[in-house]
């Protein structure tokens, strides 16, 4: 069973992320979850707004709010439920979000890890912790590359576009 949003202390995960000007709004149980692209119960997003139910999982909750880290100003603007993106910057959002797990008390890296697997995630490794350990430097580089992850792997806790942009990165430059 992954871990569900309600399982976690009342703005654990808001409390991260309003450090990206990210607004969570909680829906009601069984009510239609506003720009979910997958359905109840997973998290739905419009704008710089993210909407949750105590019972939508947690991975789902920090994956969509990496899609609103990820992309570009201008398609965030516009946002509503489907959030696009190319895979380069789906693999960096899967990335930023264990990073975020690390993040929040009673996630976690590891969880992150379990959770991504059991609902499904797929990676050429195998397991979410295989790619993020051993086949995950582009998707380091990437975030790097706009400034949301410094080179410790650390959030920089900026949206995608809201100045200080990495400067660029040569190419074959170690990402760790």
């Amino acid at each position: 069973m992954v871990l569900r949003c309600g399982d976690l202390a009342a703005g654990t995960i808001g409390n991260v992320l309003s450090l990206y000007g990210i607004r969570i709004s909680m829906v009601a149980p069984d009510a239609p979850i506003p720009g979910s692209y997958w359905g109840e119960p997973e998290a739905g997003i419009a704008g710089e707004r993210l909407y949750l139910r105590s019972d939508t999982p947690v991975h789902s909750a920090l994956h969509e709010a990496c899609h609103i880290i990820c992309m570009t100003p201008g398609r965030r603007s516009a946002l509503n439920g489907d959030a696009g993106g190319d895979d380069q910057e789906e693999n960096g959002v899967c990335y930023l979000q264990v990073v975020l797990a690390g993040c929040i008390p009673g996630v976690g890296r590891d969880r992150m890890f379990r959770d991504m697997d059991a609902w499904g995630y797929t990676f050429r490794l195998g397991s979410a912790a295989d790619w993020f350990r051993h086949d995950a430097a582009d998707a380091r580089l990437w975030l790097r590359r706009r400034g949301l992850i410094d080179s410790a792997d650390r959030p920089t806790w900026r949206l995608r576009g809201q100045g200080a942009e990495a400067a660029p990165i040569p190419t074959g430059a170690n990402s760790s």
